[in-house]
């Protein structure tokens, strides 16, 4: 009877995997440091220009933002325009749109109340 163990993989397989895991590990850590390093610099080098021209460049940033929001704003609702337009084309032409259905029976609903409202005035009307 054959038990089912993990077979053990030869030991200089393991020291491959081990050797190559901590390479990887170990150059990306430096990278890490490095590029941690290099934004400090930057940072350091950059903040008595962006402390000089910040009274230019917070307006500028505001301006930059608030115009890339009016775009994507503008877009969003041009398309919200061109798919309810879309519909209303499916629609008017019969061809059942989703919530067609839905359409259909709230215009009845109003409808019938406007009609039992009609005649509630009508009889009002005829009374006095």
């Amino acid at each position: 009877m054959a038990e089912n163990y993990p077979q053990q993989e030869p030991r200089s397989h393991q020291v491959v995997k081990t050797t190559t895991a901590v390479t990887a590990g170990g150059s990306l850590l430096v990278l890490s440091g490095l590029t941690l390093a290099g934004t400090v610099v930057a940072l350091t080098l950059a903040t008595p220009l962006l402390v000089i021209f910040s009274p230019v460049l917070v307006p500028a940033a505001i301006t930059v933002c608030l115009l890339m929001a009016g775009f994507a704003a503008s877009g969003g609702f041009g398309a919200a325009a061109v798919s309810v337009l879309t519909w209303i084309y499916r629609y008017v032409t019969g061809k059942h749109p989703p919530g067609a259905d839905q359409l259909d029976q709230a215009r009845m609903k109003l409808d019938s109340k406007a009609r039992e409202m009609k005649d509630k005035a009508e009889q009002l009307a005829s009374t006095h």
